[in-house]
């Protein structure tokens, strides 16, 4: 659809949706043209967000006056535009999103193909229970376990749930976010979930699965729309219910989805509040300050049962 057709879909409604995507409401406008952009049109300016056009012309115009050389480079690379977090832009916003399900995925037909596979790649504290003398698990040092066990399923519900809501929910924030931003975000929120569950659930007690890693992208994205100023109201309601099955259903390891929520709204605070000038030095440090307290966690949780 045309910019031309797009003006007179959004004239019909009451609600601005964006010209480069008319599916889309927003209430966010590009500060240079005026025109409505949604989250993955939006790149951060220096004051509110343009839009990719907008920022298309800045670059073109900023090479053409710093004239030939290495001066030209600089002056577009300095121009290139950025997602909400300072991410840079891409072609493909919902790549990674795409490799992480193709990773779930091809983990589960190999677990399918040979269900021997899962004993060694499920989040375990130590096996077999005291008072035999447990010969594998976290506590026994492997630790490889909390990154193995979020790509791992063993039921097609859990797997197409988990996928489900990594695409819906996935694919927007990356673009939000930048690949770089949003891959750190999710590694990091599983391995919260995974590091809480081994602090507070049974040793002997076995989980799996990507609910962390995605309950830290539910995390982040409710501090996103907070701070874009978009009605919180829908990003609310599919936490409660997250939440109600969280707590409602036995055989679901609650810490995981705890633990990923907490870090994802801390590590996604930090992603889209960080001031411009160190940025990235308060996104990533926040980030590995969350990892620190992991560490601390599966210290803490290794001496008690060593």
């Amino acid at each position: 659809m045309d910019q031309e057709a797009a003006g007179s879909a959004q004239d019909a409604r009451s609600v601005p949706v964006c010209y480069r995507h008319p599916d889309r409401e927003t209430g966010v406008r590009c500060t240079r043209c005026e025109r409505p952009i949604c989250p993955e049109c939006m790149v951060s300016a220096s004051v509110g967000f343009q839009c990719p056009e907008c920022v298309r012309g800045t670059s073109r115009s900023s090479g053409a006056e710093s004239g030939g050389g290495g001066g030209s480079g600089r002056s577009t690379a300095a121009s290139r535009p950025r997602t909400v977090a300072g991410g840079t832009v891409t072609a493909d916003p919902r790549l990674i999103t795409k490799i992480l399900i193709g990773i779930n995925l091809a983990v589960f037909i190999a677990i399918r193909a040979d269900s021997s596979l899962l004993d060694h790649l499920l989040l375990i504290g130590e096996w077999p229970p005291k008072p035999y003398t447990p010969t594998l698990g976290v506590a026994q040092g492997e630790w490889y376990r909390l990154v193995t066990s979020m790509f791992a399923h063993q039921a097609f519900w859990h797997i197409g749930f988990n996928m489900l809501s990594l695409w819906w929910i996935g694919g927007p924030l990356e673009a939000a976010l930048g690949r770089a931003r949003y891959l750190t975000l999710y590694l990091v929120s599983g391995l919260a979930g995974g590091a809480l569950t081994y602090l507070l659930a049974a040793p002997s007690q076995a989980s799996l699965g990507a609910s962390g890693a995605v309950y830290g992208l539910f995390g982040a994205t409710a501090v996103l729309v907070r701070r874009l100023n978009y009605d919180m109201r829908p990003v609310i309601a599919l936490l409660v219910i997250n939440l109600i099955f969280t707590f409602g259903f036995s055989g679901i390891a609650w810490q995981a989805h705890i633990g990923g929520l907490v870090a994802g709204v801390v590590c996604g605070y930090a992603m889209v509040h960080a001031p411009r000038r160190h940025r990235a030095l308060i996104q990533y440090g926040t980030c590995a300050l969350v990892l620190a307290v992991v560490v601390l966690l599966m210290l803490v949780r290794t001496a008690q049962l060593t």
